[in-house]
């Protein structure tokens, strides 16, 4: 399977990109009041208003830094009534894929509560890298109902 790699802080991360409908640069984002500190804000995505998570703060409390290769990853996802959504998620040094097989994961031994999307860890010549479950991430952030193309 083809990987996005990216970094939260000095970790490494991977999203399938089967999901990755494009990558962004980072953008100025309406900020919404009375939402979790990790939503970025929203913007104007293709004719449809689209929240943006900043996965740095939601996984360190921190909000990525404003480097040059700090990148929004717009991946779309199936509702339960069948309709696409998009969300973007906002990472450092969103830069490069890899080509993994599934089996090259390993369940990492723990899991917390509040951290239920991250999934197994496999090791590279980069170091760990771990998967981030998108299906349990999208359950996580269940305020998301922006369809896609609307």
């Amino acid at each position: 399977m083809l990987l996005l790699i990216f970094n939260v802080g000095s970790s490494l991360y991977a999203i399938e990109s089967e999901h990755v409908v494009e990558v962004i640069p980072r953008l100025a984002y309406r900020q919404l009041h009375q939402v979790p500190e990790y939503v970025a804000g929203v913007f104007n995505y293709r004719s449809s208003i689209v929240p943006v998570i900043d996965l740095c703060r939601l996984m360190r409390g921190i909000p990525s830094q404003k480097y040059l290769s700090t990148r929004v990853m717009m991946v779309s996802y199936p509702q339960s009534d069948g309709a696409l959504r998009y969300i973007g998620l906002m990472a450092e040094r969103v830069i490069e894929t890899l080509d993994k097989a599934e089996a090259d994961f390993m369940d990492a031994g723990i899991q917390g509560q509040e951290d239920s999307y991250l999934g197994g860890i496999m090791t590279d010549k980069k170091g760990l890298i771990q998967r981030v479950c998108l299906e349990q991430l999208f359950a996580a952030v269940q305020f998301l109902n922006t369809p896609a193309g609307a």
